[in-house]
């Protein structure tokens, strides 16, 4: 199913929400590849509101955590978690709705590092730190807190279930495995990186297999 939304409608819902809240926020929930990321998008810049990617994160600390010598590519040694939070606590991000490429510029500490984080390759970095209690809470701090600075559309699994249950608006957005794959392939060429779709795939698959179970 389809629904459009005219950026009228937007404003309207925008203005409905503010009577409820003093910071509204919207979270956009569902599998990777469904669309969250676009949909976050436009929804910030219609509303001006903050930006959350919530899967950024973790790729965000996997990569600086690599660039600081605390993981490794292959995982071959044993993590400091202690280590892995101060950095993670180090760390300023914000996330940017660029007008002219359509995409979200991440910003950490001052630093652009949109193309390294969506990179596959950092995705095995953030799977290595995901695993810490401490640095989830921490990330989960950092979410919450966004909320009271100003609105904000949160793109992310269980963002309105476990990050904001009492969001606002809650929208779920899906589509099949194969479409995300397609999806995730596009992007990937089109930044200029090697696509393997039946890789991709299976990589989705994996994923919603541990989301359901």
């Amino acid at each position: 199913m389809t629904v459009s939304v005219s950026d009228n409608d937007l404003l309207n819902k925008n203005d409905s929400v503010n009577h409820s809240a003093r910071y509204p926020v919207i979270c956009i929930d569902g599998p990777s590849g469904a669309g969250k990321g676009t949909v976050t998008w436009r929804l910030a810049q219609v509303l001006g509101y903050q930006l959350l990617d919530s899967g950024a994160l973790y790729r965000i600390v996997g990569l600086k955590a690599f660039e600081a010598g605390l993981i490794t590519a292959d995982a071959s040694h044993l993590i400091d978690e202690s280590a892995v939070l101060a950095l993670t606590k180090s760390l300023e991000i914000a996330f940017l709705p660029n007008n002219d490429s359509g995409r979200v510029d991440i910003i950490v500490n001052g630093q652009a590092v949109g193309d390294q984080v969506r990179n596959e390759t950092v995705g095995g970095y953030a799977s290595q730190i995901a695993v810490f209690p401490t640095v989830r809470q921490a990330l989960l701090t950092l979410q919450q807190d966004m909320a009271t600075r100003s609105g904000l559309v949160a793109d992310g699994r269980d963002m309105g279930t476990v990050v904001f249950p009492d969001a606002d608006v809650k929208v779920y957005l899906t589509a099949s495995a194969e479409a995300r794959a397609e999806r995730r392939v596009t992007q990937l060429v089109n930044a200029g990186q090697a696509a393997d779709f039946d890789s991709i795939l299976a990589t989705i698959k994996e994923r919603d297999d541990r989301d359901e179970n």
